[in-house]
């Protein structure tokens, strides 16, 4: 069963800025889905967009949310990049949690969000500590939010403290970020693919 994956990026960075490590880390996953005909259909940078803040899934004129929230609905496996920002995720990745929660309200007649039956994973990078904090945040908000959660569903590289070098920056992907992305692949395409074929009954 064929089956599908989006990306969003939540630097802080508009796409006319330079690279992005979040981007870069993105890319690593990519390649590690298409071993197994998963394709990324598309990496949203949400800082190009007008996310405006609130809890509903329209906050009305120049929201680009809606838009959004049906791209990212329209596929099995989100794959959730952020930076880490004072060992946190990025307020890019708060807000767009922050929309999500509209899916608490959006049941239907058996009690499932919108997200029911399809599967989230992180992918992080930061120059300072927090990686586990960020998948922490993100894991308890998406499975609240209806997400399915495989087992090691982040992808991450934090470089040493106080120093400036990127993840984008970086020669070659280190080996230990390469083997935590090739099973974090293997893991939500496995899981994607049991939802898909047999949703959850609500």
């Amino acid at each position: 069963m064929a089956l599908s994956a989006i990306a969003i990026n939540c630097t802080l960075k508009s796409s006319g800025d330079n690279a992005s490590s979040t981007d870069a880390m993105i890319g690593v996953l990519q390649t590690e889905f298409a071993r197994h005909e998963v394709e990324i259909a598309e990496v949203l940078r949400m800082a190009d967009y007008t996310i405006k803040p609130g809890v509903t899934s329209d906050e009305g004129e120049g929201d680009d949310w809606p838009a959004l929230r049906e791209k990212i609905l329209a596929h099995d496996i989100l794959i959730f990049g952020t930076p880490v920002w004072l060992g946190q995720i990025s307020s890019i990745a708060k807000r767009v949690l922050e929309r999500m929660d509209a899916f608490l309200g959006e049941t239907d007649d058996k009690g499932r969000m919108p997200p029911f039956g399809k599967v989230a994973v992180a992918a992080v990078v930061g120059n300072e500590d927090g990686a586990h904090n960020c998948s922490a945040q993100l894991y308890q908000a998406l499975n609240d939010l209806g997400w399915t959660i495989p087992a090691n569903a982040i992808s991450y590289w934090v470089g040493e403290a106080m120093h400036s070098t990127d993840f984008k920056e970086l020669d070659q992907t280190p080996k230990k970020v390469s083997q935590t992305a090739k099973m974090l692949a293997s893991n939500a395409v496995h899981l994607a693919g049991l939802l898909k074929d047999k949703p959850y009954p609500g």
